[in-house]
């Protein structure tokens, strides 16, 4: 299997038409967020059914395909990436994790960012030190920084939040809209699991924080409480 192989196997699917409108969805215009990105116009479904065709595929082969220059190649490698990682072998994530972080410069969008990390690092750094988590939310990367938050979804989902609440005190005041949304995201799934301990967080923040963030961890809060918070009334 090679990354040529796959590519060829994706642009089946390629609508130019839809190009177009990722183009305009993610961001990619100068000055945005994702400016000088490419894409093919490929709906998630075919990508991760050729990821999953391809997922033996060898990781310098992946590795090319996280460099390439349409969205949608580097979005079916995190996807092959992940499928590589589901069955937990150590020996496997560990040479995932290391070509994952070696080539993080492809994982440049929102979208692959949350595809891919927290399956992937987070199951890496579930019995570890989770210092390089901390190092990327203090960094002046974008992704970098929605990475160390979204990483946090795994632990969450384990019953462990320290880490969340931690990088989102460090992420509480960043300026990015895409931090702001990450950060309400695992707040609010932190609300999932402990009520509590979101609340402990909020009362701290909610005044300060972003509207945005706000917005987003307070989403599921029964109607009386989230006006509360709205309001400025806690």
């Amino acid at each position: 299997m090679t990354h040529d192989q796959l590519i060829r196997e994706l642009q089946k699917y390629a609508d130019p038409e839809k190009a177009k409108h990722s183009a305009r969805f993610f961001r990619a215009g100068p000055g945005e967020y994702g400016e000088g990105d490419k894409f093919l116009g490929i709906k998630v479904p075919p990508q991760r059914k050729v990821a999953k065709k391809f997922q033996d595929m060898e990781l310098d082969e992946v590795a090319k395909l996280l460099h390439n220059k349409y969205h949608e190649v580097r979005l079916t490698a995190a996807y092959l990436l992940v499928y590589k990682v589901e069955k937990r072998d150590q020996q496997t994530l560990e040479a995932v994790v290391k070509c994952y972080l070696k080539n993080l410069e492809g994982i440049n969008n929102w979208d692959l960012v949350d595809s891919s990390c927290h399956k992937i690092l987070g199951p890496y750094f579930e019995d570890k030190e989770r210092n390089l988590l901390y190092d990327f939310a203090r960094s002046e990367d974008l992704w970098k920084k929605r990475i160390a938050m979204i990483s946090c979804y795994h632990f969450i989902r384990n019953n462990d939040f320290e880490d969340a609440l931690n990088i989102a005190e460090i992420l509480v005041n960043d300026d990015h809209d895409l931090i702001h949304k990450a950060v309400g995201w695992m707040l609010r799934e932190i609300g999932n699991w402990d009520l509590e301990a979101e609340e402990s967080f909020l009362k701290k923040h909610y005044q300060t924080m972003p509207r945005t963030m706000l917005r987003y961890a307070i989403e599921k809060f029964d109607e009386p409480l989230r006006l509360k918070y709205l309001h400025g009334e806690i």
